[in-house]
């Protein structure tokens, strides 16, 4: 490999144009200089991870908006923590036997139309989902959600929590749901990983009474992309952390840093929690929360306008494209604005996915979302879009869609 490729170079490895939003599978988001600088300068030190996750965690509950918070490893990470932590609450037996949950109060109960494919971890935490509702409204079949006498039937002495998937229609209002949860005295966890921006939402579902929300940190926030945030009620929040932590620590000489985990688990506390295997590293923490102060002071009017230029060229470029024909660029309250493009497939002799594959084998591999690839539509997200992409996407559908 030579020394003076970049690293990508050295490793083989394809830079790829995203229209397809900030995505996990593709890298989350792209850090600015500051985030980066904030990690270089991380590296230089030993510190002790629990003060600094403490100290971190009151800046971000600031931001939020709640008792307390910490950064994770990642909101899938987030969501386990807290499931873990609505089982033992601050019972340090109940941390060392997770994830056996056998007699304990196990069960988190969720709306049948909330399940999603990262509902694996919160079972991860050995607790057992309790599937509730109908799912009427999307699949067209009636109008009607959750009613509040459904959770409240589904409630007995073996639950543990109520799941709360965010989106923006929020159905059954998370509302409706913390009503009967506070009355019963339960934790509500909300997964809200993709729901920044706008950036309101920071402090929207912990003022709604969710006891513990989950933010991704790598995406819209645009920290380092293995990061998340776990904010929300103190205990509940101290849990999580102390279960994350690494604990190999003799009782005799260890001192809780004052906050957070000294007024839950100064005498006592458990030898490796479910979550060690979450731990976050210290460039990773103090990156997330430069970024999380810089998305809080940014201007999102203006990137949202820097994007929907970038979509007009697009447009503009691609609107003679055989096969295909654009629709109006679409801009939900607070989102980056996307772009949609309907695919005849009869016409061009090629389904939508085999015209998503040619143009991930383009030079260099373009990606569009493919949430409405059922209907033949290929959607440009600008979330992830950069200066100069705009021409690259225009190439590459003019080259598929000759």
């Amino acid at each position: 490999m030579g020394m003076n490729a970049d690293v990508y170079e050295r490793l083989s490895v394809a830079k790829r144009v995203n229209g397809a939003g900030l995505l996990t599978r593709l890298g989350g988001s792209l850090m600015d200089s500051e985030t980066l600088d904030a990690m270089r300068e991380a590296a230089g030190a030993f510190v002790d991870i629990a003060e600094l996750q403490t100290r971190a965690g009151a800046t971000i509950a600031r931001h939020t908006g709640t008792q307390a918070a910490i950064v994770t490893g990642g909101a899938a990470a987030a969501l386990t923590l807290a499931t873990a932590a609505a089982i033992a609450r601050t019972d340090v037996a109940l941390m060392e036997r997770l994830p056996d949950t056998e007699g304990m109060a196990n069960e988190v109960i969720i709306h049948r139309a909330h399940r999603t494919g990262y509902d694996h971890a919160i079972r991860a935490a050995g607790a057992r989902l309790n599937e509730i509702g109908l799912n009427d409204r999307g699949v067209g079949a009636g109008v009607r959600d959750l009613e509040a006498w459904e959770i409240e039937a589904a409630i007995g002495p073996k639950t543990a929590a109520i799941a709360y998937t965010a989106t923006e229609e929020l159905r059954p209002s998370l509302k409706r749901v913390v009503a009967v949860a506070e009355r019963f005295k339960l934790p509500v966890i909300v997964d809200a990983a993709a729901q920044l921006p706008p950036k309101e939402n920071l402090r929207r579902f912990s003022e709604e009474g969710a006891s513990l929300v989950a933010f991704s940190g790598g995406k819209a926030i645009r920290g380092p992309q293995g990061t998340g945030i776990l904010c929300g009620r103190e205990d509940l929040v101290a849990s999580a952390l102390i279960q994350m932590l690494d604990l190999d620590i003799l009782p005799e000489t260890w001192a809780p840093p004052e906050g957070l985990l000294a007024r839950h688990f100064s005498d006592r506390f458990p030898h490796h929690g479910l979550g060690r295997g979450f731990k976050v590293d210290k460039e990773s923490i103090v990156g997330l929360v430069v970024a999380l102060e810089r998305f809080v002071a940014c201007d999102i009017e203006a990137g949202r306008a820097s994007r929907r230029k970038l979509l007009a060229n697009i447009a503009a470029g691609a609107r003679e494209l055989a096969h295909s024909r654009l629709l109006a660029i679409e801009e939900a309250h607070g989102k980056y604005p996307t772009l949609g493009i309907d695919i005849d497939a009869a016409a061009l002799g090629l389904d939508v996915y085999a015209v998503s594959r040619a143009l991930q084998r383009h030079d260099p591999p373009v990606h569009l979302s493919e949430r409405r690839a059922w209907q033949s539509v290929l959607v440009i997200d600008s979330a992830g879009l950069r200066e100069g992409d705009d021409e690259i996407v225009v190439a590459a559908l003019r080259r598929v869609l000759r």
